[in-house]
């Protein structure tokens, strides 16, 4: 008995011991906020102050310390979000993470995102170079001089900083940040694939009604695609399938640790995920909106914004103000708003005098190519000649070595040809479609040109005073394309496209829309949109002139909206819809986002002409979903033998569309909207292309209009609303199983959570409920408080993954009583309550301030040279 008290004495000792080293781990991982701390390289010191709404203030002597001190303070509170990026840009995942992330290693080499980002680098004047090298220096500052404890991350996989270059960051990385967002918002070369996969087993007319163009629109492609495509013999065959030449041996993980086996796991879903979506943007969009004074109840212009991104733990986005006074050639700077980790600059906020939002435009600034094969020498690729003949021209290529953990270097044969990187080299899905013995897909991207100078419209755009000021920072604006709208304080509002546009020539009967011959030169591109040509609705254009409404004044009779309309009496909005006007010049891309968001922005603007700042939050948070409303006739009608059928159809007796989280009937619409698409479209593609083409891409155009035509093809072998009926019986299986039988007790939100997934432990079950954060949420991928979600996730099918990033007001008739709010926090360390401390308030539809001068500071931290 002695022993085993003396045992026990031991064991309860040491777990005491391992608490208070953990504690004392935990706490020394906290970033300094108070006090003082050294920043080599400084002019001058740099207060450091957060204020009571977490929002971190740099008050600097001169930009140049502002934006070291901004990179200190990402390394402070995201460390670990720079380097999963970095290495994910770089292609690197794989030497800490394993053979599960190898593909999406091969598919950034391929890319060049790395390559390109430093010839874009060299390309910047001095002035945009300084403030890169200057926001680097201090992050790796950071590292070389504070105390602080790395995040748990670096130690659980074993990494450090920079990895074995011991180099955090670098100017070309911020640069290739600002590419890496281009790629997720610029990206439809996956729709191109989708219509070549489509294409195999559908005609054309047939094609089209899968993917439907813009509503109102012909085809943007006018050649017969299907039959373009059979007659080149583009298709594999089982006879022409080709050899795999980068299989890794069987046995290639059995040198790494069992908790290595479980991140490799789980990571490669994540992996098959992000090479998905790359190229592909449906569903990816944001809202923004600014009205103009003549319709406000102050008199001056409000302007909101929320950019729908993927969500993520830590955010994508973090809030700060960078003030410093105008040191020789460099103007003030004094702007709050949202920061990317990876660069030094407020990319969504405002001045003392002008705001501003984005959303994507969605252009079409990428074309797939089909490059055919030399037969008698596979090193060529043809090129367009003067004659019937065949011309061939050899194949630009080098060699990428890829470290992977546990298992030796895996060597890449990276090929391009005049249109750009050999994407079936690094896709899989490409080379189980086409026969890649003689054909080859190249990837041409905007993206990717020397003269990309957007981070220097960035820079410039933070010294802004104006709209005109805006205007003038973003002609350098190239990729992403962005709708931007801005509201200044003299009262004039903006919208413009900023970014490159490609010309098509005339005689292109493709349009970018879906893979063209890459030997045919009059597929290549033509030139470029100038500036100034790219769409816009300038000051002079908004009726100015019109007088603010009083509280005296009658209000005036709202005037019905265009329901494709950019502009409307005294407000403009952006939802990712067609953005060109009636006789547009140029063609610009058909792949916009289906317009229900902007029609009910547009419905919900034109309803008053007294707007204030609580109407543009109530609007921002609006979760009623048009195309819910669209469909749900079919769904009430449709008959069903399930016992669960009559409670279905009593809650949906009194459902208006609005996707509340606390709604039953829009969980049951949801399920069985998900069970109507897998019936109509599953017999006619295939299960296999059913599953590649579904999940991010929803067809809900396409399955309106099968309904709408009552289309025998689609609906066979039922009639669509035999369909209807038993989509409605699978659906309440679904549910059933996972919600129990009281229909009355199921809730959206529950199967609806915003899940801000942490990369990569959102991958592995046993550290995801740490990591992740999530929150019940409503909308869907329709409304204006979007919450899109993956249908085709066998775990989580329903959770919203794409939604606000964030929430933004802005008042210009006193710029200070602007908001924001974002679904995590500021802290990207997970032991920090900063962690998760905002999701509340961004669920229930709250802000905090955003302002230049608050009230009161939290905390202060001096910045020593």
């Amino acid at each position: 008995m002695t022993l085993l008290r003396r045992s026990l004495w031991l064991v309860l000792g040491v777990l005491t011991l391992l608490g208070v080293l953990a504690a004392v781990y935990v706490w020394r991982s906290f970033p300094a906020r108070d006090g003082q701390a050294t920043l080599p390289g400084l002019a001058q010191p740099v207060a450091v102050e957060r204020d009571p709404a977490d929002v971190t203030h740099i008050r600097a002597s001169s930009a140049l310390d502002a934006w070291r001190a901004m990179g200190y303070v990402h390394a402070q509170e995201r460390g670990w979000q720079l380097e999963f990026n970095r290495r994910l840009m770089h292609g690197r995942l794989s030497e800490i993470l394993g053979e599960a992330t190898l593909e999406t290693d091969k598919l950034l080499r391929t890319l060049g995102i790395a390559r390109a980002a430093a010839r874009q680098l060299a390309q910047l004047p001095p002035d945009a170079q300084a403030a890169l090298q200057a926001y680097s220096d201090g992050i790796n500052a950071f590292y070389a001089h504070s105390p602080q404890a790395l995040p748990p991350e670096f130690h659980l996989l074993r990494t450090t900083p920079g990895g074995e270059s011991g180099m955090a960051w670098t100017p070309a990385d911020s640069v290739g940040w600002a590419l890496m967002l281009a790629l997720d918002l610029s990206g439809n070369w996956g729709n191109e694939f989708a219509r070549l996969s489509a294409a195999q087993v559908l005609d054309t007319e047939r094609l089209w009604q899968l993917f439907p163009p813009y509503p109102g629109e012909p085809p943007a492609a006018s050649a017969d695609l299907a039959q373009l495509y059979k007659s080149l013999g583009v298709y594999r065959t089982e006879t022409s399938a080709a050899t795999n030449t980068g299989a890794l041996p069987p046995d290639s993980t059995k040198a790494q640790g069992t908790f290595d086996l479980k991140i490799t796991s789980h990571m490669a879903l994540w992996a098959k995920n992000w090479a998905d979506s790359a190229g592909f943007n449906d569903g990816k969009g944001s809202n923004n909106w600014v009205v103009a004074g003549s319709h406000t109840a102050s008199g001056q212009p409000l302007l909101a914004n929320d950019p729908h991104l993927g969500l993520s733990a830590p955010a994508i986005w973090y809030v700060a103000r960078l003030q410093a006074p105008a040191t020789g050639a460099t103007p003030a700077l004094n702007v709050i708003g949202a920061t990317l980790p990876g660069l030094p600059f407020v990319v969504l906020g405002r001045t003392a005098q002008v705001a501003w939002g984005f959303t994507n435009t969605g252009p079409d600034v990428q074309d797939l190519y089909i490059e055919q094969i030399n037969p008698a020498n596979i090193a060529q690729y043809r090129v367009p000649g003067e004659s019937n003949e065949p011309v061939w021209q050899n194949f630009a290529t080098r060699t990428e070595t890829v470290a992977v953990k546990g298992q030796p270097d895996v060597a890449l044969t990276v090929r391009e040809t005049r249109h750009g990187p050999v994407l079936s080299d690094a896709q899989a899905s490409h080379g189980a479609l086409i026969d890649t013995r003689r054909f080859v897909l190249a990837l041409r991207w905007a993206a990717l040109d020397d003269n990309n100078r957007t981070v220097l419209a960035g820079m410039r755009s933070n010294h802004a005073t104006s709209v005109a000021d805006l205007l003038a920072a973003n002609a350098d604006h190239h990729s992403p394309m962005q709708n931007l709208v801005a509201a200044d304080t003299s009262g004039a509002v903006l919208y413009k496209a900023i970014g490159k546009l490609p010309l098509r020539h005339a005689n292109n009967d493709i349009r970018g829309v879906a893979p063209a011959p890459g030997w045919d030169a009059r597929y290549d591109w033509a030139g470029w949109i100038p500036y100034a040509e790219t769409p816009q609705v300038l000051p002079s254009q908004m009726g100015q002139g019109a007088q603010a409404c009083s509280a005296a004044d009658p209000e005036p009779v709202p005037q019905a909206p265009d329901p494709s309309a950019l502009q409307g009496a005294g407000w403009l909005a952006t939802a990712n819809q067609r953005i060109t006007p009636p006789g547009y010049p140029h063609f610009i891309g058909q792949d916009w986002t289906v317009p229900y968001r902007q029609q009910r922005i547009a419905t919900l603007l034109s309803a008053s002409n007294r707007h204030d700042l609580a109407g543009m939050a109530k609007l921002q948070n609006d979760t009623v979903s048009p195309v819910t409303q669209a469909l749900l006739p079919v769904l009430r009608a449709a008959t069903s033998s399930h016992r669960l059928a009559p409670a279905a159809q009593q809650a949906l007796q009194t459902f208006d569309g609005d996707m509340r989280a606390d709604s039953a009937a829009a969980l049951i619409f949801a399920a069985w909207a998900d069970e109507l698409t897998r019936g109509l479209l599953v017999p006619q593609l295939g299960e296999a292309r059913f599953k590649a083409l579904y999940g991010k891409r929803h067809f809900r155009a396409a399955v309106e209009g099968i309904l709408a035509r009552d289309d025998a093809f689609w609906c066979a072998p039922l009639s669509c609303s035999g369909q209807a009926g038993v989509a409605l019986s699978r659906a309440l299986d679904r549910l059933a199983a996972q919600h129990g039988d009281q229909v009355a007790q199921w809730r959206w939100g529950d199967a609806h959570p915003a899940l801000s997934a942490h990369r990569p432990f959102g991958n592995v079950p046993a550290l995801a409920r740490w990591f992740d954060v999530r929150v019940p949420s409503g909308g869907d991928t329709f409304s204006i408080n979007v919450g899109q979600y993956w249908a085709n996730d066998a775990a989580t099918p329903f959770a919203s993954r794409h939604a606000a990033s964030l929430r933004a007001l802005y008042d210009l008739d006193n710029l200070e009583n602007s908001r924001f709010i974002y679904q995590s926090g500021q802290s990207g360390l997970v032991f920090s309550p900063r962690y998760r401390d905002m999701q509340a308030e961004w669920a229930s539809g709250a802000y905090r301030p955003l302002q230049l001068q608050p009230a009161t500071i939290h905390h202060r931290l001096v910045l020593q040279p």
